[in-house]
């Protein structure tokens, strides 16, 4: 695995191991439609990390009661979109087979398609919770079929949409819609779950992708395509809150462009959401 290390106090006492649940960066960002940035998520985030306790007062839960590990970033320099996802596959799959929880810090939401991949692989039967603004749901955009707008497609055409959860989404094209609509196993602008479905969640292995720019703009500007409308911090975390037990095999977070975001308000969200998730969900 070809990998930096954590610059960061805190993370870079945890370079180079596994652990509970173990920290991958994949700065990917190659098909950003609108505002590049993503590729310096991962060390924003990490950089926003250290003005965080590592004591959680919302779940009463610490870091430091658990095994963090943090394998640094991918060097995915002069590959190609598909040896570049091809790799991030690899990598989280070799986490998975070594009973940690892989928690990817991205770059651009096209990563979702390697986690899935590697995920799928493993546990045939898993379910995708997608959180974001945007459907993803194009078959290509840009004469890109390996992108950002085009993972969630790829997954369904793959796997089947009916494993799709989509919870956020209020952009994208007419036939998006209809196709999350009449397809996906739940599409709704919202972070509403029908109970039948939360019952359903706790049969089988779930990955959740955390597209950053659920969150309103207000909240997290620094991303590649914000868009209005989405929903605050606290509503985000009470969501979260409502999946506690479930059986999260695979996380990510994506889209955090620290460029776009000088005051670094974007970074400190996405660190925070990072810590809550890694207690939340460990294992």
């Amino acid at each position: 695995m070809i990998c930096s290390p954590s610059p960061y106090p805190y993370l870079a006492s945890q370079a180079g191991r596994t652990g509970q649940v173990t920290l991958l960066g994949a700065p990917l960002d190659r098909t950003g439609s609108f505002r590049a940035g993503c590729a310096e998520g991962p060390t924003g985030i990490r950089w926003a990390s250290e003005n965080l306790e590592t004591y959680s007062p919302h779940l009463d839960r610490d870091l430091e009661d658990i095994t963090l590990g943090d394998l640094g970033d991918l060097d995915l320099a002069g590959l190609s979109q598909t040896d570049a996802l091809a790799y991030i596959e690899q990598e989280v799959g070799a986490l998975l087979d070594a009973g940690t929880l892989p928690f990817v810090l991205g770059g651009e939401h096209t990563i979702a398609l390697a986690i899935a991949r590697a995920v799928l692989a493993r546990h045939a039967n898993a379910w995708i919770l997608q959180l974001d603004a945007h459907a993803d749901l194009r078959d290509s955009y840009l004469d890109e079929p390996l992108s950002h707008a085009t993972w969630a497609y790829r997954v369904g055409e793959t796997y089947g949409f009916d494993r799709l959860v989509q919870l956020g989404i209020r952009s994208g094209l007419r036939d998006e819609f209809k196709l999350g609509r009449a397809r996906s196993a739940f599409f709704n602008e919202g972070l509403m779950l029908p109970a039948a479905l939360r019952a359903k969640f706790a049969s089988r292995p779930l990955y959740i992708t955390l597209d950053l720019d659920v969150l309103d703009p207000c909240h997290a500007p620094g991303t590649g395509t914000p868009e209005a409308g989405g929903i605050s911090y606290r509503q985000l975390i009470a969501f979260l809150d409502s999946l506690a037990g479930l059986h999260v095999v695979a996380l990510d977070i994506n889209e955090v462009a620290p460029p776009l975001d000088p005051t670094g308000a974007t970074s400190a969200i996405a660190a925070k959401l990072v810590r809550e998730m890694v207690l939340l969900f460990n294992r």
